[in-house]
């Protein structure tokens, strides 16, 4: 590819002007890190905005393997940047659009100012060249952005599910599993298997599962309580349902489900107290 010396510096002393052109122009219905009024947060954004522009440029003077090797640790960089994930990707695809204008109205200053014929006659390869490499870098970009987004997804969730499905003992020889909000066939996997982990370790005897705060239960759900009911059963450890919700108990009889091989109680309290007379 032809190397253009001359256009790579004037749009290297142009980076500065860009970066606050570009911060001037932001929508104030912008939101995410656009919108932030933290004075660090500030600087970091135009930092990355300035060291964008100097390694875009650099595709007017390097060979398209080389330039991408330079550009893709900003891409990672900054499409898992915390602030930037927090942002709507559609107002980042619409701040590579208005970057990319800002490139196409230098080339067209560059050319005014020059005046010389074989600048006008490469002028369109140069739009050209511009307009191609920002739409492959912006899908690059946005690729990036979603990988990292299903990570800190997928990262979240795990947590969510390791602090929503804790055994907490309650004697040496007896636990409590309160179970909250929505649960899916993944979360329930899960519940299964931490469950099983925490009863062996804490060497439990009995385990009280609490629904009362669970809003629905399916097939699905159901099947996967049947089968930490028996696999605990193995393990000898007794599983004791409460706080089925009544419109649990009417979901569960018209999907043909039956507990009727594991004790139920209404309430976790009504559950102890029998078990404690009992002892």
């Amino acid at each position: 590819m032809p190397k253009y010396e001359k256009l790579y510096d004037f749009l290297m002393s142009k980076a500065s002007h860009l970066t606050d052109e570009w911060y001037k122009g932001l929508d104030d219905n912008t939101s995410g890190v656009y919108a932030s009024t933290d004075p660090e947060e500030i600087r970091l954004l135009k930092k990355q905005n300035n060291d964008f522009h100097k390694k875009f440029f650099q595709v007017f003077i390097k060979e398209e393997t080389a330039f991408l090797e330079e550009l893709e640790g900003w891409i990672v960089k900054v499409a898992k940047d915390e602030n930037h994930l927090a942002t709507p990707s559609n107002m980042i695809l619409n701040e590579f659009y208005r970057t990319r204008n800002q490139y196409l109205d230098l080339i067209k200053q560059f050319v005014s100012l020059h005046g010389e014929e074989h600048f006008q006659e490469v002028k369109e390869s140069w739009d050209k060249l511009i307009i191609g490499t920002m739409d492959k870098v912006t899908v690059w970009f946005l690729e990036e952005y979603d990988k990292q987004s299903m990570e800190r997804l997928l990262s979240h969730r795990e947590l969510i599910n390791e602090l929503s499905s804790p055994v907490i003992s309650l004697t040496n020889n007896a636990g409590l599993l309160p179970l909250v909000g929505d649960i899916d066939t993944s979360r329930a996997k899960y519940i299964l298997e931490k469950t099983i982990e925490q009863c062996a370790q804490k060497r439990l005897d009995c385990l009280y599962i609490d629904l009362s705060g669970v809003v629905m239960v399916d097939t699905m759900v159901a099947h996967e309580i049947f089968r930490l009911n028996e696999t605990l059963r193995l393990l000898g450890v007794k599983t004791v349902l409460c706080g089925i919700r009544p419109e649990i108990a009417q979901t569960a009889i018209h999907l043909g489900l039956s507990f009727e091989q594991i004790p139920t109680f209404s309430t976790l309290e009504r559950a102890l107290n029998i078990s404690l007379n009992a002892n």
